[in-house]
């Protein structure tokens, strides 16, 4: 072949072959120790280790070898470095690799330096936290509007046994939609959909079942009913509209001070309260239905809300024993839930700090301690004055709150049957002693209270007093 290759199609001024020199790459930073080996040299071999170039490799490279964990990650170092076999030979006066990384490992001191802060996941809504307060608290003002109408002595055991009935359906059909809520809205809104009316129905049965029948079984539904559609509505974070449905009761709770309304308004009010209550549901469940759909998602079994609500029964009846001597104390043990959600979020936050700032298993158990004490500190401390202003026993009401809260922690991370077994039998306690009329039942309900929390308290620090639970 007589003509020219062409090594670069297109290219016009390259048609003959030729030979082209590398352009020069920009110069690459070099380390300190590859710098006097820019020139020929001649080193006379080493009987050992330069301990003084050692030093000075140290030094340079202080800041990344302090965090290495072990010796191979400071080999990796040298390594991605560039330093070959024969330089740590010749300059280092080390036969390998690893024996290098070995003595810079051993020169430079441990450093840990501390992870970038990153925002609490765990932070709470304080606003939120205290608005579901008031709103476990706000119905009430129903019973004081129409306490004229009705006669308590006679119907007050047939709301009660409603109550608790809705307490414990309430507990768990809670339980089981947030379980539904990890699969989609719209699986959360059809078990509302189905789960409020039957407890609903479940606790006006309840309530006819225990008094007979008669007129005080429609208060008893339109009681069942507010419930089923306020737990809805707080299962959905829909705490607004619950508080702006309930703003009549709030109106005419706030006339009272200042004259009679008379029995119109007073039964009036409460039933405009209640269907203002059952139409925002309605609109917040459609809205729920009204998204896309999860196909292929696990239901989860109804057993794993049983204890929850055996739980919410429990619970029901210390409140209930509590609230036949003090009255005034289950409206402060009532306003306090708000609070006590708010010091959940905190001790899990806390929790989840206490993780980067201890090294140890045992470290993290006496920190752990610390917060579930500085924590039910903090939800005690205010209920003491406030069951001195309602003339409440104070021994019996911090041990109830005590008992609820330590409960409520457990049931948070999941250990739900050891709370729902030792308030149970709590309740069980106080209750046969009141109902047999054993002596001293005055100090039943306390006693109860006392032993459960220091069982409570026993299984969140055998729980929670590990790292695990809180990763």
């Amino acid at each position: 072949m007589s003509g020219p290759i062409s090594l670069e199609p297109g290219d016009a001024e390259q048609d003959t072959l030729a030979l082209r020199l590398a352009e020069p790459r920009p110069p690459r930073r070099r380390p300190r120790w590859a710098l006097d080996d820019a020139t020929l040299a001649i080193r006379l071999p080493r009987t050992g280790p330069d301990e003084e170039a050692v030093s000075e490799l140290a030094a340079e490279l202080a800041d990344r070898v302090g965090p290495a964990v072990h010796p191979y990650e400071v080999a990796a170092l040298l390594e991605a470095e560039g330093l070959s076999a024969a330089l740590i030979k010749e300059r280092y006066g080390h036969p390998n690799l690893f024996s290098l990384a070995a003595a810079l490992y051993e020169r430079v001191p441990r450093t840990f330096p501390q992870p970038a802060p990153v925002p609490d996941p765990w932070r709470p809504d304080t606003v939120r936290c205290l608005l579901r307060g008031l709103l476990f608290a706000l119905p009430g003002l129903a019973y004081l509007l129409t306490a004229p109408l009705w006669n308590a002595g006679e119907n007050a055991p047939a709301l009660i046994v409603a109550g608790l009935a809705s307490w414990a359906w309430g507990q768990a059909l809670g339980h089981r939609a947030h379980l539904r809520m990890a699969t989609g809205r719209h699986e959360a809104g059809r078990t509302l959909l189905i789960g409020a009316p039957s407890g609903a129905v479940l606790a006006t049965t309840a309530a006819a079942l225990s008094v007979g029948g008669g007129p005080v079984t429609l208060v008893a539904a339109a009681q069942s009913a507010y419930l089923a559609a306020a737990g809805v509505l707080l299962v959905l974070a829909r705490e607004r509209l619950l508080l702006a449905a309930l703003t009549p009761l709030i109106a005419g709770a706030a006339v009272l001070p200042w004259g009679e309304p008379g029995p119109v308004l007073r039964a009036t009010l409460p039933l405009l309260a209640l269907l203002a209550t059952l139409a925002v549901t309605g609109h917040v469940l459609r809205a729920a239905l009204a998204a896309e759909p999860v196909t292929g998602g696990t239901r989860p079994r109804p057993l794993w809300s049983l204890p929850y609500g055996l739980f919410g029964l429990a619970a029901g009846l210390l409140v209930l024993l509590e609230g036949r001597h003090e009255p005034y104390a289950v409206i402060v043990l009532t306003v306090s839930m708000g609070p006590a959600e708010w010091l959940l979020y905190r001790y899990r936050g806390l929790s989840v700090a206490a993780l980067r700032a201890t090294a140890t298993p045992a470290a993290f158990l006496l920190r752990s301690a610390g917060i579930l004490g500085l924590c039910l500190l903090g939800y005690l401390l205010p209920l003491l004055p406030a069951a001195w202003l309602t003339g409440a026993e104070p021994a019996a009401l911090l041990l109830l709150a005590a008992a609820l809260w330590t409960a409520l922690l457990l049931q948070a991370f999941g250990a739900a049957w050891s709370s729902a077994v030792i308030t149970l039998t709590a309740a069980a306690c106080a209750g046969t002693a009141t109902v047999l009329h054993l002596p001293g039942n005055g100090l039943a309900l306390a006693a109860s209270c006392g032993a459960a929390t220091l069982c409570l308290v026993a299984c969140a620090l055998g729980l929670l007093g590990r790292p695990a639970p809180h990763a």
